[in-house]
């Protein structure tokens, strides 16, 4: 299958080498207006050739739109209107209603998957791309009654060549749980991050004191500036939602500590605990 992939960064370049890798791929084109990147991705064996957008769709079976989500709505619309019937189009991004909303009066809509693979690291760009970063990890698809059904046959078959599972859910429902579970604790490893930065002045205690806590909560303030600011934009209103109800936790948790009330304090803490229990399912 010849695929095009359109942004070589983290998951557009990791999508390239693992589907080269596990052969469901023939022929990797790689777009990408970053020319460090695609000289980065060709040097690196992520894609066959680099081309522009025209030349890529008309030689691909199917389209990877991997880039940040501000831009994917027009970039997959003008996709649609470069393609013929045989080509299926699919993006990445974390968000889904804007995009579906953007695109559900296209005449060619039905040839788009959405899809959002939840995975991921704090590093961005074609260097910090893995090979196995999909592997065992799941994907969501949004609106499938309005992709055909050679469009969405063509991409469950990729992401379970992928070794990835598939759930199914409408976007505002996605974008809903998205930002409770994904966009909020970014948030907050940003939020902590910004806080260190404005209190410790002395770096040194920083790298001294930081014990693994610390690192695993802020790693994720180490995440791409330009793929997060229009993640958190675009689901705002879900992510405005989280975060009243954040802030008014960790309005109790200063009010308990100034107050030293160890008893409410107690209380929390053990109600937070039952995340656990939760976890505990998951990976059991």
């Amino acid at each position: 299958m010849n695929i095009t992939i359109v942004g070589l960064g983290l998951i557009g370049g990791s999508m390239a080498i693992a589907l080269k890798n596990a052969g469901f791929a023939s022929h990797v084109i790689g777009v990408d207006n970053n020319p460090e990147h695609c000289k980065i991705a060709m040097k690196k064996g992520l894609v066959h050739e680099v081309s522009d957008l025209q030349e890529s769709c008309a030689k691909a079976d199917l389209i990877i739109v991997a880039i940040p989500v501000d831009k994917s709505k027009e970039v997959v619309a003008r996709i649609l209107n470069l393609i013929d019937e045989h080509t299926v189009v699919t993006d990445m991004g974390s968000t889904k209603k804007m995009i579906c909303k953007h695109l559900e009066k296209h005449a060619k809509r039905h040839l788009y998957v959405a899809a959002h693979p939840i995975a991921g690291t704090e590093h961005s760009g074609p260097l910090a791309t893995q090979r196995d970063l999909f592997n065992n990890k799941k994907t969501f698809i949004c609106e499938k009654n309005k992709s055909s059904n050679k469009a969405l046959t063509t991409v469950l078959k990729m992401f379970h060549c992928l070794n990835m599972s598939v759930e199914f859910m409408e976007a505002e429902e996605h974008d809903k749980h998205v930002a409770y579970i994904s966009h909020l604790s970014h948030i907050t490893s940003f939020a902590l991050g910004l806080t260190v930065l404005d209190i410790e002045k002395d770096e040194k205690s920083i790298c001294d004191m930081a014990g693994s806590g610390f690192f695993s909560t802020v790693r994720l303030a180490m995440s791409s500036p330009e793929m997060w600011t229009p993640i958190l934009i675009e689901n705002k209103e879900n992510i405005s939602y989280a975060l009243n109800k954040y802030v008014n936790h960790l309005q109790k948790f200063k009010d308990y500590i100034d107050q030293t009330d160890k008893t409410k304090m107690f209380k929390m803490l053990k109600k937070a605990n039952d995340i656990r229990r939760i976890l505990d399912d998951i990976i059991s």
